[in-house]
């Protein structure tokens, strides 16, 4: 009998397919991202709406796994639906869809819950694969893009800096001290497996500190503790940041 070919990256993942909603004023968007990704492997396009409103509606009757989500709509505009799914009980997972790589805007959205964003103009190929790493949990969100939105997060005022540092470092005394380095590991846009490297723990641990952290921070995914690592001072580069 012949050997299986290997699996390959093309072959959609063992388990059934995501369900996606898709969210979009525009109906030739929807249109179009209905067709770049319907036949996408792993993935089951489960309703499209219109604005925020009928998001929430259609999420309580479709029970999508992720929903991808226009930021600007009429009525209930992306960051107010976010928001407000973010907050259910069985939330599923919002990636915002805009066409600036880091404005307030997707800054609010993050903060909301969303585990992260894809630009318009993306190639179907990379979407797809966005929406399918949302869905295993695991956030679409470069360091390099992560490092943009935490410069946008400190453009207020010295006053807000120093009341959001506040707050963050307050948050931070919750934490065990492996854990603290575990989260500013992740502030630095480490993988698991580049955190359990440099802090010679296991992929497991790792996979177990981060889900504490985000458990005792009451966070939704590893770029809200980049964000807040961030806002807490202690990625600063002079020192000046200090433990937590």
């Amino acid at each position: 009998m012949s050997t299986p070919p290997p699996r390959t990256s093309a072959t959609p993942p063992p388990g059934p397919p995501v369900r996606l909603l898709i969210v979009d004023d525009d109906p030739l968007v929807r249109a179009g991202l209905t067709l770049m990704l319907g036949g996408g492997q792993g993935i089951d396009i489960v309703g499209e709406g219109a604005d925020g409103a009928e998001a929430e509606e259609l999420v309580e009757r479709l029970r999508p796994d992720v929903v991808l989500m226009d930021i600007r709509m009429p009525v209930m505009d992306g960051l107010t639906a976010t928001e407000r799914l973010r907050r259910r009980p069985d939330a599923p997972e919002v990636v915002v869809l805009t066409t600036f790589h880091a404005d307030e805007q997707v800054l609010r959205a993050i903060r909301a819950g969303a585990a992260g964003f894809v630009l318009k103009d993306t190639p179907p190929a990379r979407i797809v694969d966005s929406v399918r790493r949302v869905a295993a949990g695991d956030p679409v969100l470069s360091p390099a893009v992560t490092r943009q939105l935490m410069a946008r997060a400190a453009g207020g005022g010295s006053g807000d800096r120093a009341g959001r540092a506040d707050r963050a470092r307050r948050r931070f005394g919750q934490l065990a001290e492996r854990e603290k380095e575990v989260a500013v590991a992740v502030g630095r846009g480490g993988s698991n497996a580049e955190i359990a490297a440099s802090l010679y723990l296991s992929l497991a641990t790792v996979k177990t500190h981060v889900s504490r952290i985000l458990a005792k921070l009451d966070l939704n995914n590893r770029v809200q503790i980049a964000l807040l690592v961030h806002d807490a001072g202690l990625l600063d580069t002079d020192g000046e940041g200090g433990d937590a």
